[in-house]
């Protein structure tokens, strides 16, 4: 079998993973969307054909936007997730690499432009440590044997060893594990032969101890390479409030620079085949309810978690917060802090700044003058007042510009 034949085999799964932004990432109608929009250069033809190789239209950590082969080093595996297209008791065809000809695959791809950046992940055979050497050995010929300086995200076998972490972070722009569930428990439900602790949560508390103690003198870029995991969403009976609190941690304690939330979707010939579908809205609101813990000032108790934990799908996790909070008591633009300014919807860290910094020379009479600085007037006018007088009035005026 050719090395195309082999990257279309393995393509057509390996979208059940986001791994860096795609267009429609976070958004309800799931990642799958973006497969519909074509990178600059392409035709509707071409790009069907690169999502068969497993190219998918991606933006990296630096915010670049490129197409990424996202592939395998084989798809045999002897774990037996029960979830999971690849598990080892699934009936299908299975693939495998060696590193120098996934490498020289990838070169070809690279070289010819169909693919900018590789995210190479594997299934686990001959144990976690022999797999993770084999994604090492093809990272390093990339590297050093065809001096390939482009992304390259490294996915992590569980088992690893610190060593082995090691050599991921000088090789690789980002590296992940999928901690799958959020905890012990939860795991169980989805794949009962790996551990939560030793085998998932613990190579990232590695990853961190190293970025936090270690020069990155050796890395390819002069820095450490970025985190992320991710979590299967509705597979296990697990709540939000389970969800994101382990999202908390992950992002606050360990900077990962993102978790990705994949809603489960059965796969035929898995013991959870005849398990339903989760509501993408679910994924949606996870991903919001994230950005309110990374970026904007929330901890998990302030988000509105419904009486069996987890999050209403009819509105957004920040309106719901203020709907709450700021209906009776809404925030004055002219004296709130950074923080009480951020847990108004309509303002996200830029038109916050903005407000700080115009305030000191200027006075918002208007919802216009918040438009001006970026804030969604219209989404803020509920909850705010400028200089002591509601600006819901001035909505008429505000709707007709």
């Amino acid at each position: 079998m050719d090395p195309l034949q082999k990257l279309r085999l393995l393509g057509q799964h390996m979208a059940l993973e986001p791994a860096e932004d795609a267009d429609a990432v976070a958004r309800p109608t799931g990642v799958a969307a973006a497969h519909q929009v074509a990178p600059c250069g392409h035709t509707p033809a071409a790009l069907q054909q690169s999502v068969t190789l497993g190219i998918q239209p991606a933006v990296t950590p630096g915010g670049k936007h490129m197409p990424l082969l996202k592939t395998l080093l084989t798809s045999a595996c002897e774990r037996d997730c029960y979830y999971c297209p690849f598990r080892a008791r699934r009936n299908f065809r299975r693939v495998t690499f060696k590193p120098e000809e996934m490498a020289r695959a990838f070169m070809a791809l690279y070289q010819g432009g169909a693919a900018e950046g590789l995210f190479l992940s594997s299934g686990i055979a001959g144990g976690g440590v022999r797999t993770q050497d084999r994604l090492l050995d093809t990272a390093a010929i990339l590297r050093r044997r065809h001096a390939y300086r482009g992304y390259l995200h490294l996915k992590l076998m569980p088992g690893i060893e610190r060593e082995q972490l090691l050599q991921a972070m000088h090789l690789a722009d980002r590296i992940s594990i999928n901690l799958e569930a959020p905890n012990t428990a939860r795991l169980q439900s989805l794949a009962p032969q790996k551990t939560f602790f030793e085998e998932l949560l613990q190579p990232l508390q590695w990853a961190e101890d190293m970025r936090r103690t270690l020069p990155p003198r050796q890395t390819q870029r002069g820095r450490w390479p970025s985190l992320v995991t991710q979590f299967v969403v509705g597979g296990a009976g697990e709540s939000d409030r389970e969800i994101l609190t382990t999202t908390a941690y992950m992002t606050q304690h360990l900077r990962l620079q993102r978790v990705y939330f994949s809603a489960f979707h059965p796969v035929s010939d898995t013991p959870m085949a005849e398990h339903p579908a989760e509501n993408p809205w679910r994924e949606h609101r996870l991903y919001q309810a994230a950005h309110l813990l990374r970026d904007y000032g929330f901890v998990v108790t302030d988000l509105p978690f419904l009486p069996d934990s987890r999050l209403p799908l009819d509105v957004d996790p920040k309106l719901g917060w203020a709907q709450q909070h700021l209906q009776d008591t809404p925030v004055e633009l002219l004296r709130a802090d950074r923080q009480q300014l951020l847990q108004v919807p309509g303002i996200g860290p830029k038109s916050a700044e903005a407000i700080l910094q115009a305030r000191r020379h200027t006075t918002f009479r208007a919802l216009n003058d918040l438009q001006r600085l970026g804030v969604r007037a219209a989404r803020a006018a509920p909850f705010i007042v400028l200089n002591g007088q509601s600006p819901v009035r001035q909505l008429s005026l505000f709707a007709g510009m």
